[in-house]
């Protein structure tokens, strides 16, 4: 399932990728608001369009928990691509999912995405990071 949702996010494929999440799940992404509660295909396929192109990745280290009906998944994750104003993208963050098996199908039902910041009091994302 992880898998196939990274397929369909490269692939920029709203329907796809959403059909992997929850309908209540709780988003805590790169992107403003500090939280977004349930799926936003609109609002996904507005970020898919700033790309010209498939969005490409890398994971490293991730891990995989699993108990019972409910697992979490982490690692640190690269992004890569062409905006279509033509800035080259090449990003590592780190991400979590919570997972829950509703129906006998594993789905996300939290998601949370991060980069570092600054702790010097600047507050500046550090955005140049690599693992």
């Amino acid at each position: 399932m992880l898998m196939m949702r990274a397929r369909a996010l490269g692939e920029k494929n709203a329907e796809e990728a959403l059909s992997y999440e929850a309908e209540d799940s709780v988003e805590f992404s790169l992107a403003p608001p500090l939280a977004f509660y349930g799926r936003d295909e609109a609002g996904l396929r507005a970020w898919f369009d700033t790309w010209d192109g498939p969005i490409g990745g890398e994971v490293r280290d991730a891990k995989l928990t699993v108990g019972g009906d409910v697992a979490f998944w982490s690692g640190l994750m690269r992004m890569t691509g062409t905006k279509t104003d033509g800035t080259e993208v090449d990003l590592w963050f780190r991400q979590t999912l919570g997972l829950v098996k509703r129906d006998g199908k594993w789905i996300v039902a939290h998601q949370h995405a991060s980069v570092p910041f600054a702790m010097d009091g600047s507050g500046r994302a550090l955005l140049d990071l690599q693992p």
